[in-house]
């Protein structure tokens, strides 16, 4: 039995409004703000926990790499000189 015309139509226009909505969802997912926004919520989990309490163990680890490459640049100047 072959499906009538408005059926056919009302089928159409909720793929056209699936669509329209996929394309809403990509469109905000692609926006440069909500990239920024997303990673940064990303690294600010890495650093604080839900409670907003620091996450000492990362902070540390951080900052030890920071101190690492920063002594290491030091002593290949002296090094160098």
């Amino acid at each position: 039995m072959e499906p009538s015309v408005s059926s056919l139509e009302a089928e159409i226009e909720e793929t056209r409004e699936r669509l329209a909505t996929t394309i809403d969802q990509l469109i905000y997912r692609s926006n440069p703000k909500t990239i920024v926004g997303r990673e940064v919520a990303t690294i600010k989990a890495h650093f604080v926990d839900e409670q907003g309490a620091p996450r000492t163990d990362n902070i540390l680890k951080v900052a030890g790499g920071v101190v690492g490459v920063v002594v290491l640049f030091a002593v290949v100047r002296r090094i160098t000189r």
